[in-house]
């Protein structure tokens, strides 16, 4: 086929447009959303705002309504008592008490109780209400007997006279009309009520949307999109300056550092998976290395057996690099399997691992009788060997003191850890390095190490919920705190 036959027989390829974000929907708040909440809230608080205003303007308004009868009727009272001997006619009586809104009145002086004007007799006993001694339960309860009380329904109502003298003024009058007035004046002041506090409400539910309910949708949003893809485009905070704007700020700046670490674990990640290969690779030539100079060993040439230790002191450093490497790389250490075991025996072996002699450098323990630890018997070898070899190193490398040192490890319990101090006489570690000690590839004193022991050893005590830290360093020597939880 020609290029000519390949060019006509090529599928046309149409070039690719961005499709426009579709329109975000009105949707529905949630039915356990806070605004579902806020809202319901508000219609709480709003009713109980209408009621507290409600109910006392009830019990106001009765009051009002019987001091008006009563003070009508102390008014016809001076007038039937002007006449002579108090003789007032029936109908006089009957209109004089129509005026009034009342059935009968009664004026008490001195203990003497006298019945000025009198109506019909009742189908029912009327209840008594004195307004020269009212609780407040009373005030606000009456109102409500009023509009669901028996339609026959009569109030005795005693109060002091305001414009004659006596001890108090009686009326006998029907809660009918009573009742009537009470609901019209109910019904008008709930609406008037309702109203205003349902603009208050609203008013109030807008304002708390706006600069809560909005803000804290956004961040919930940018979460959630966060959460399903950390590389997606995230909304620019506002320019707010109360506490919601410093949290969106807040938000966007972890967001931003969290895309960063996951950006930098990744391409670790794929730097761990190539090392791991190389170091299969190299782990296997090192073998073959390893097996030679074994063979070289029997060889009696002079120049062989000169060289040879040399040789084997790079092939062990070479395979101890691959090691400590490939260990490191792991995702993460295995959760410890803790069991109580006595310090002094991980002690004597971790220093039988670590090279420690009596007559280099020796170890000297000062431990409590039967001190233990709960901690990982592999995990709590692994660290305390690192801390053991790198003090041995440190001090076999000091001229001064011509190889020869001491590792002195205490114990005591502080609270709810157990405190393990390894401490050395050697040189001590350059200030320089002393704040990056802990991290990777970041070596003491040694020219071969590969600077993972003591982060490897911290994270091991991380795991066990402990810490591994460096208390000191000088001309003195360094010492090492391994704190574990008891």
């Amino acid at each position: 086929m020609t290029v000519g036959e390949m060019q006509s027989h090529a599928p046309e390829v149409t070039p690719v447009t961005e499709r426009p974000e579709p329109r975000r929907r009105f949707a529905l708040p949630s039915p356990d959303g806070l605004s579902v909440r806020l809202l319901v809230l508000t219609v709480v608080f709003t009713l109980s705002v209408v009621g507290l205003i409600i109910v006392p303007s009830a019990a106001s308004f009765q009051e009002r309504w019987l001091m008006d009868r009563l003070q009508a009727a102390e008014l016809a009272s001076v007038g039937v008592e002007a006449l002579p001997y108090s003789a007032v006619e029936d109908t006089t009586a009957e209109q004089l008490l129509s005026i009034g809104g009342v059935q009968s009145v009664v004026v008490g002086e001195q203990g003497v109780r006298r019945l000025l004007l009198q109506a019909p007799n009742l189908p029912r006993a009327p209840e008594l209400i004195d307004l020269r001694q009212r609780n407040v339960g009373a005030r606000l309860l009456d109102p409500w007997k009023t509009l669901f009380g028996h339609p026959d329904r009569s109030l005795r109502v005693q109060a002091a006279p305001r414009y004659r003298s006596g001890d108090l003024i009686e009326i006998l009058a029907p809660a009918q009309p009573l009742k009537k007035e009470l609901a019209t004046f109910l019904r008008n002041n709930l609406a008037v009520a309702l109203l205003i506090a349902a603009m208050a409400g609203g008013l109030l539910y807008a304002a708390l949307s706006y600069l809560v309910l909005q803000p804290l949708g956004r961040l919930t949003r940018s979460i959630e999109r966060f959460a399903a893809d950390p590389e997606s485009p995230a909304e620019p905070p506002s320019n707010r300056r109360d506490e919601i704007g410093r949290v969106e700020r807040e938000l966007a700046r972890m967001q931003e550092e969290v895309r960063q670490s996951l950006r930098s674990r990744a391409r670790l990640a794929a730097l761990g998976e190539a090392v791991a290969k190389i170091n299969h690779d190299l782990r296997n030539m090192l073998t073959s290395a390893q097996m030679a100079s074994e063979r070289l060993s029997t060889s009696s040439d002079p120049l062989v057996a000169t060289a040879l230790p040399r040789l084997e002191r790079a092939l062990g450093r070479a395979s101890t690099l691959a090691r400590n490497v490939l260990a490191y790389g792991k995702t993460e250490e295995p959760e410890p399997q803790r069991q109580k075991m006595l310090l002094a025996r991980a002690v004597a072996v971790a220093a039988e691992d670590a090279g420690l002699e009596p007559d280099g450098v020796k170890l000297v323990r000062d431990l409590p009788a039967r001190f233990t630890v709960n901690a990982d018997p592999d995990q709590l070898h692994r660290i305390l060997v690192n801390l053991m070899r790198n003090a041995r190193q440190a001090i076999e490398a000091n001229a001064e003191t011509g190889g020869k040192g001491a590792i002195t490890v205490s114990a005591a319990t502080e609270g709810a850890e157990a405190a393990i101090l390894i401490a050395d006489d050697g040189p001590g570690i350059p200030p320089r390095l002393a704040e990056r000690l802990f991290e990777p590839f970041v070596s003491g004193s040694k020219t071969d190490g590969t600077g993972l022991g003591l982060t490897i050893s911290r994270e091991l005590a991380a795991n066990h919920g402990g810490s591994l830290t460096l208390v000191d360093t000088g001309p003195w020597g360094a010492r090492f705190e391994l704190r574990l939880p008891i």
